[in-house]
């Protein structure tokens, strides 16, 4: 059998593609994210907000502080929006917005919250300044 012009040594092993497994790594971390609804936020020992089992938070520059949530479509797909469960209540500066498809999404002072997909482990964060306009979620900010 050939790939791409080249021979297989073992045409019984199943090819493995890094990038495969790791869009595969991502497909995972998101459904864990946006199937669903999360406990509100916490504040980290320094001061960044963290999600279920202490995933960090992020915040995108284009929502500004409106209540409203700018990333969707295959943005949401990255950046999966962090969810709150139908009835939650907001809290302090924890709040609530409505997303354009009608869930509710976890605020903090009136900006929407995000995960990572490639943030894979509690506290990583890799997501921090991608393309200047995403940025660790922090108390006071």
């Amino acid at each position: 059998m050939t790939v791409r012009g080249l021979a297989r040594a073992d045409p019984d092993r199943p090819v493995r593609h890094p990038t495969l497994l790791f869009a595969y790594a991502i497909v995972f971390a998101i459904s864990i994210g946006v199937a669903h609804a999360q406990p509100p936020p916490t504040i980290g020992q320094q001061g960044d907000l963290r999600g279920a089992v202490g995933m960090t938070l992020y915040t995108y520059a284009p929502d500004g502080t409106s209540g409203t949530s700018h990333c969707t479509g295959p943005c949401a797909t990255v950046w999966p929006p962090y969810l709150a469960a139908a009835g939650a209540k907001a809290n302090g500066s924890f709040g609530l917005v409505t997303r354009p498809d009608h869930t509710l999404q976890w605020s903090y002072d009136g900006r929407p919250l995000y995960r990572y997909a490639a943030d894979t482990a509690p506290g990583m964060t890799k997501g921090d300044g991608v393309n200047g306009v995403w940025h660790v979620a922090r108390d006071g900010h």
